[in-house]
């Protein structure tokens, strides 16, 4: 049976001009979108810290366009998102997603840059922009961001030894404070929405998943997804120490895509490091190079791996189906091949942030108003052109069941390049 055609309320397309909009303007163009009745709407968050605020405007894009995800997953400043957007009801989670950002762009001890100059700055050319950026990096290394990490006094000594807890650069105390201000974790553990976040057990080296289906979460599952050595201190849960899932993958992408039962499912996996990018021929551009590929995590790796899986599931679907029934009653090995099989359709759109000439390996330290909200316009232009497609949302109907997009490889046409 063909899959039900997708459905779109009345509405013109965004001109750039609104696309590129601050993020913090009125909405001006809405696109309400009925989706077909996927099993799984997942929205999956990366890791890149500052970056982050590219995920929030992918999450208004998706907010103003009527797609309320019920599985939220992240990683790092992706957890930290998707503790805001689960912890709050629909009609809050923008505000509560700009109020987030609005602290912690903010530093810990000096006063902030009035807007009109650091705007004056971020919009002048480019010598300015990297002037600023720069500025704001090095800021970030000073004196922390508010209501997220501030720097330990006295910072400890290589050789020393002190309790595990204290082993980093920075003290990320003001964070649980501001997650439990800004999130209600009954609403996140009340089921309304699934929420997986990763960390890595320090002590074995494994990366688990903390999902309210299988435990209550508290700030401190949050905090333990963003801990990353050595500028922050682990976490203790449950007697066990963890550190940013990153360390490990920078993704939950495989998580959602390999979890059963297996459902339809369309996925918004938004990345803020680019796996594609161009050669560097400069110091400065090789060390910015090495850390978007470091953190990538190889999404499109996972995302071919589980095509090829799928089409060999619905291929084994197929030829059990030209079995006679009674074959299943006479060896375990049909009963397994039975429980492998599935019909299922997955269908993933990549949102992957592309970073600015004006940034070094440093932006994901770049704390600022002014970033923050180029970030955030990124995240909302992306989405928006994203979803201009309304027939890229639409169950795939090919033979492996299994599709992807990402507008930034091939614009206006479905991405095939498979190259990493």
């Amino acid at each position: 049976m063909p899959a039900p055609k997708l459905r779109v309320a009345a509405s013109k397309r965004p001109t750039p001009a609104e696309s590129s909009r601050p993020a913090d303007a009125p909405l001006t163009t809405a696109q309400r979108i009925v989706l077909p009745a996927y099993e799984n709407i997942a929205l999956v968050l990366q890791g890149g810290g500052a970056l982050g605020s590219y995920q929030a405007g992918v999450f208004e894009g998706l907010d103003e366009a009527g797609i309320v995800p019920n599985w939220i997953a992240g990683i790092s400043i992706g957890a930290l998102n998707t503790a805001i957007i689960a912890g709050n009801a629909p009609e809050h989670r923008q505000a509560k997603l700009r109020e987030f950002w609005q602290i912690i762009t903010q530093p810990t001890f000096s006063p902030p840059l009035p807007d009109i100059l650091e705007n004056a700055w971020f919009d002048g050319n480019a010598h300015l922009r990297k002037w600023l950026t720069a500025m704001q990096a090095a800021d970030t290394l000073l004196e922390g961001q508010r209501g997220f990490f501030t720097p330990r006094f006295p910072a400890p000594l290589p050789a020393n030894e002190v309790d595990p807890l204290e082993a980093s650069y920075y003290d990320t105390t003001p964070l649980k404070a501001t997650l439990e201000r800004l999130c209600d974790f009954d609403r996140i553990n009340d089921g309304g929405i699934r929420v997986s976040v990763g960390a890595v057990n320090v002590r074995t080296g494994n990366l688990e998943a903390f999902d309210n289906t299988e435990r209550r979460l508290r700030a401190e599952h949050f905090m333990a997804s963003g801990a990353l050595p050595p500028g922050f201190p682990p976490v203790l849960i449950d007697g066990e120490y963890y550190w940013d899932g990153g360390v490990v993958s920078n993704t939950p992408l495989s998580y959602v895509l390999g979890t059963k039962p297996r459902r339809d499912t369309l996925v918004f996996q938004v990345d803020l490091w680019s796996a594609l990018g161009p050669v560097p021929n400069t110091m400065i551009g090789v060390a910015s190079r090495q850390k978007d590929l470091q953190y990538s995590s190889r999404t499109r790796l996972t995302t071919d791996w589980m095509e090829r899986s799928q089409s060999t599931r619905r291929l084994m679907r197929k030829l059990l189906d030209h079995l006679p029934p009674k074959e299943f009653e006479r060896t375990q090995w049909y009963k397994h091949a039975q429980e492998m099989a599935c019909t299922k359709r997955y269908n993933v759109f990549h949102l992957i942030y592309a970073a600015k000439e004006h940034e070094g390996p440093g932006k994901d330290i770049q704390f600022g108003p002014s970033t923050m909200r180029d970030h955030w316009a990124s995240g909302l232009a992306d989405i928006r052109e994203s979803l201009s497609h309304p027939e890229w949302l639409e169950m795939p109907d090919n033979d492996t069941g299994f599709v992807t997009h990402d507008i930034h490889r091939h614009p206006g046409v479905e991405r095939e390049d498979k190259r990493l």
